[in-house]
């Protein structure tokens, strides 16, 4: 049996749409011009639902001004009232990567927005004549005002979600720094001994790290809520009557209870993507020093007898399908990956942005699908981190002390009490003989026994309590 469907007519002529689909000629010839990633919008249920924001706030705003018959209004709004509470968005199946400047996805929202608000008045999905996607969904906007407002709607509440899972890691890296508080080690610069310190400031390092990514963040999604609604086409606010812009603006802040501003100028927000290549630049920030905590894990957790072995990572899975008994800190390394991955999705971002022409850039669909990459795989990752690594991380505190007490870096501690000259000289003979530094200081006579352990307490090693007169 041949499936039903209606004929649709756009520019190019007259298509067969499937008679059940919400989308239309327009999507349908999307579909057929851009197999890109095989991720459709759908994907996206931020983006669909920061579209649906949009088409239901012009709406409201059209209305208001006398331009939209009530009825139709009424209907528009519903269905995008709908879109926003999960339904239809199966219904949104373009590409992801497209050319035309996001056409293709406003387009598609123009119609399932359409053929759903037809429903609701009594009608047939593709009888436009009774309500249009483009003269009626789409009345007063461009796709170079509806598309980059929806991208930066649904950034900001994807941001909202990597910042609550940064949170998560850091508080469980602040809940390691008090366990491992008192567990003393040795530090290293450029792999090498360095001075005592302990697990705990090693750990809090971590915390602190999350905690000045996170304000970055915060402060990078500001940006985010200056937006161009009533431009049109190139910030001229041509087709869209007097009063338009702010009415939409203010009804899309009430939709979404973001406190949205419309740009100062038009023109340049329409073609300028600095915010978003300012949101990477601390996606990217926050990727590389995650990734660089990771790096500390896997090196510290080396071993688990030929390695560092300062902790223990907890056992996820098995290593190998060679080796018996070996386990890999596969947590770390998944991390690593994401972190790689929004680093090249900078690059992408970079790019895409310089990449624009005069009064509009072409390429915000890759950006929005780099940016929405970027945050979600940063929030996993930084959830798994936190639940199946940091969380059940221990630490082999014999092991640790050992190091440092055979460690010539404990000289440095000495060097204010027995000069530099001499605390050499130990340095030496401790790395030549393999002897322990205090046992040499006390041996030569450098410092009384008394004097010697109170400089060796492990809180005034860690620089955590004043050292002894």
């Amino acid at each position: 049996m041949t499936a039903a469907t209606r004929s649709e007519h756009d520019l190019l002529g007259d298509r067969d749409v499937p008679a059940e689909a919400y989308w239309g000629v327009h999507t349908l010839r999307a579909t057929e011009n851009f197999p890109i990633t095989g991720m459709t919008i759908s994907a996206y249920p931020h983006l669909i639902d920061a579209l649906a924001a949009v088409k239901e706030a012009a709406a409201l705003a059209n209305e208001e001004l006398g331009l939209l018959e009530p009825r139709k209004a009424a209907a528009i709004v519903e269905a995008c009232r709908e879109i926003r509470d999960g339904k239809l968005h199966d219904q949104f199946v373009v590409d992801v990567v497209q050319g035309g400047a996001g056409t293709s996805t406003n387009m598609n929202a123009n119609e399932v927005v359409a053929n759903r608000a037809l429903e609701l008045l009594g009608h047939a999905k593709g009888e436009y004549g009774f309500l249009h996607p483009n003269e009626d969904v789409n009345l007063g906007q461009s796709t170079n005002d509806v598309y980059p407002t929806a991208v930066k709607i649904a950034t900001v509440f994807a941001v909202r979600g990597l910042l609550d899972a940064m949170s998560v890691l850091q508080d469980t890296f602040a809940r390691k720094a008090v366990e491992f508080r008192d567990v003393l080690k040795m530090g290293r610069t450029q792999l090498q001994d360095a001075v005592p310190m302990t697990l705990g400031q090693e750990f809090s390092a971590y915390a602190v790290m999350l905690d000045e990514d996170r304000s970055r963040l915060a402060e990078a999604v500001l940006l985010i809520h200056e937006i161009n609604l009533g431009a049109t086409a190139i910030g001229t606010g041509l087709n869209a009557p007097a009063g338009y812009a702010e009415a939409a603006r203010r009804h899309l802040a009430a939709i979404t209870g973001l406190p949205l501003v419309t740009a100062a100028n038009l023109v340049e927000a329409t073609q300028d993507c600095g915010a978003f290549v300012q949101m990477s630049g601390v996606l990217k920030r926050i990727a590389v020093k995650l990734s660089k905590s990771c790096n500390d894990l896997r090196l510290l957790s080396s071993g688990p007898r030929a390695g560092l072995g300062e902790i223990n990572l907890p056992p996820v899975q098995a290593g190998s399908s060679i080796m018996p008994g070996k386990v890999n800190p596969v947590i770390p390394e998944v991390v690593n990956q994401v972190a790689f991955e929004v680093i090249g999705n900078d690059v992408t971002i970079t790019m895409a942005a310089e990449a624009g022409q005069l009064q509009l850039n072409a390429f915000e669909p890759i950006i929005l699908h780099s940016l929405s990459e970027s945050v979600t795989h940063l929030q996993s990752a930084c959830l798994t981190l936190a639940e199946r690594c940091v969380s059940g991380i221990t630490a082999n505190t014999e092991a640790l002390r050992a190091s440092v007490e055979n460690s010539i870096g404990l000289v440095t501690a000495l060097n204010p009490h027995i000069g530099y000259t001499a605390a050499t000289d130990i340095a030496k003979e401790a790395l030549a003989t393999g002897r322990g530094v205090a046992e040499l200081v006390l041996e030569k006579g450098l410092l009384p026994a008394e004097t010697l352990a109170g400089l060796l307490r492990p809180e005034v090693l860690a620089g955590s309590g004043r050292t002894p007169a």
